[in-house]
């Protein structure tokens, strides 16, 4: 485990194109066969637990029954999971049929982008997000991903409580993007928070989690 800070030397660039890189958005990738087999996966079922219960530490709740939105939930596994632990969740996602793939209504899905989550200020303890940033901002260069990233850090701290945490874990092709990431936070919001790097010299293995607090 690593702590990263943003002005840290750490370094890192992902060179092999990813899905997010080539499909001009999530709507387009995870559709037909792709979105089947992702969501009958039960690789990836195991590894989105495995990551849930990392950032459940990283988020230290205070208690056992928080509400907390999975949002860019797709098929609810991370969602089905913080159930069985005793959470109240809703999932939310802009794909259709991730939301309609399992029953899910104990989640309550909601069809949304989560850049602009149609909740009321004050309401959430926590919010988790797996796997779903690096679709939202994955180049510096991406003027609209710019505002819709800053969209999202906005509406994510007025949704949650004073005192809630947000949690996101993504694959940033590099650290320069992690980096403008740390610097569109502090100028747009004002979240406190810092990013953790599992096996951070390991990149079939590395995990990157950023972690934000509503003061």
């Amino acid at each position: 485990m690593g702590i990263l800070n943003l002005n840290d030397d750490y370094f890192f660039s992902i060179k092999r194109k990813r899905p997010e890189e080539l499909y001009e958005s999530v709507l387009e990738y995870f559709k037909d066969e792709t979105l089947s087999r992702y969501a009958k996966s039960k690789s990836i079922m195991r590894t989105q637990r495995k990551i849930t219960l990392r950032a459940l530490e990283i988020l230290e709740l205070k208690k056992n029954n928080c509400l907390i939105l999975d949002a860019g939930c797709g098929p609810g596994f991370v969602g089905i999971y913080l159930n069985e632990l005793g959470h109240k969740t809703i999932a939310l996602d802009i794909i259709f049929n991730f939301l309609k793939f399992y029953d899910i209504r104990d989640l309550y899905p909601i069809l949304s982008d989560m850049c602009y989550p149609p909740f009321q200020p004050n309401m959430f303890d926590a919010i988790i997000s797996i796997s779903a940033l690096q679709w939202i901002y994955k180049d510096l260069n991406q003027g609209k991903k710019r505002l819709d990233l800053i969209d999202l850090f906005k509406s994510f701290y007025t949704i949650l409580k004073p005192g809630g945490k947000s949690i996101f874990q993504f694959y940033p092709k590099n650290k320069a993007i992690m980096d403008d990431i740390g610097l569109i936070i502090a100028r747009n919001t004002k979240f406190k928070g810092n990013f953790f790097i599992d096996n951070p010299n390991n990149p079939k293995k590395r995990k990157i989690y950023l972690i934000l607090k509503k003061e």
